[in-house]
C-alpha cells in the first residue's frame, strides 16, 4: 500500500476541502454528520482525480521524462496499469458510498427532487474527476481543466455544502463560491505553468500552454485578485490577512520558472484553506 501514497498526492487534500469548510460554516447552524460525509466524499473525489490523472498521463507518456520532480508510482515503475485501475475502481465505490450517505443524511430520502439533483451532480463529479486526462474525451488536454476545477471544486463544493446545510442559496453564497474557486483554479494553473514545456511536447494544451508562460502568470495574478476583490466586496475583511502572502506568492511566480514553482504549491494550497477559514470568522 505504501507505494500508492505518492500517487494519492496527499498535499492536495487540504485544498479540496476548502470549499466544503467555507460553504458549511457560512450557514448559521452546522449538521456535523452532513459535514463529515461531505468531507469524505470530497476527499474521495480528489484522490480519484489524482489517480485518474496519473493513469491518463502515464498512458499518454506525458509524465515519463519530467526532471526535478518526485516521481509518482507509475512514473517510478512501482505501480502497474492494472493496479492503478483497481485503485481507481475502489475510489469510485468510496465516492458513491460516501456521496450516497451524504445525500441520505441531508434529505432523509433519495426520493425527492433535491436529492436526485445532488445524486446527478455527484455522478458528474465522478466522471469529471476521471476524465481530466483519462480516456478519449479527456478535457485537461483541451485546456478545460480550469473550468472543471472552477465548477466542481469551487462552485459545487461551496454552494453544494451550503445548500445541504440550509436547503437554500443566496446571491452572497454564489459570489463567495466564485471567490473561493479562484485560488483553487490557481493551484491547477500553477501546476500547468510549471509543466508547460513538457505539456506542449506531449500535446497537452492546458490553459497555461495556450496563454504562454507570461500570459499564464498574468492570468494567475488575476485569479487571486478576483478572489480578494470579491471577498472585500462581501465585506469579509479578515481575508485581507492573507493578502501579503498572496502578493509575495505572485511576485515569486513572476521571477521563477519550472521546478522552482513547485515550492509555491503548498503555499497557495494552505493559503486557500486559510482564506476559507478567515472568510467565515
Amino acid at each position: 500500500m505504501n507505494k500508492f501514497i505518492p500517487s494519492l498526492r496527499l498535499r492536495t487534500l487540504p485544498l479540496s476541502v476548502s470549499g466544503i469548510i467555507f460553504g458549511t460554516f457560512l450557514s448559521a447552524e452546522v449538521d456535523w454528520y452532513v459535514f463529515a460525509w461531505a468531507v469524505l466524499t470530497t476527499l474521495s473525489l480528489q484522490i480519484l482525480s489524482n489517480l485518474s490523472n496519473e493513469l491518463g498521463d502515464a498512458l499518454k507518456g506525458t509524465d515519463t521524462e519530467q526532471q526535478g520532480r518526485a516521481a509518482y508510482g507509475m512514473q517510478a515503475g512501482m505501480i502497474t496499469v492494472h493496479e492503478m485501475k483497481t485503485m481507481i475502481v475502489l475510489f469510485i465505490l468510496l465516492s458513491i458510498v460516501f456521496g450516497g450517505a451524504l445525500v441520505l443524511t441531508a434529505f432523509d430520502t433519495f426520493l425527492c427532487v433535491p436529492a436526485a439533483v445532488f445524486l446527478g451532480l455527484g455522478a458528474l463529479a465522478i466522471v469529471g474527476a476521471m476524465t481530466y486526462t483519462l480516456g478519449k474525451h479527456n478535457y485537461g488536454y483541451k485546456g478545460l481543466g480550469d473550468l472543471g476545477v472552477f465548477l466542481f471544486f469551487g462552485l459545487l463544493s461551496t454552494m453544494g455544502s451550503y445548500y445541504l446545510q440550509t436547503k437554500t442559496l443566496t446571491v452572497e453564497v454564489v459570489l463567495a463560491a466564485v471567490a473561493i474557486a479562484m485560488p483553487n483554479v490557481g493551484v491547477l494553473n500553477l501546476n500547468n505553468i510549471r509543466d508547460i514545456d513538457n505539456d506542449l511536447k506531449h500535446g497537452k494544451r492546458t490553459m497555461a500552454a495556450r496563454l504562454g508562460k507570461t500570459g499564464a502568470k498574468i492570468y494567475h495574478a488575476l485569479l487571486l485578485t478576483v478572489c480578494i476583490g470579491l471577498f472585500v466586496y462581501l465585506q469579509k475583511w479578515w481575508v485581507l490577512c492573507a493578502l501579503p502572502v498572496l502578493v509575495w506568492h505572485v511576485w515569486y511566480i513572476f521571477r521563477h520558472e519550472g521546478h522552482d514553482l513547485d515550492l509555491q504549491m503548498p503555499v497557495l494550497m494552505f493559503t486557500t484553506l486559510g482564506i476559507a477559514i478567515l472568510a467565515v470568522v
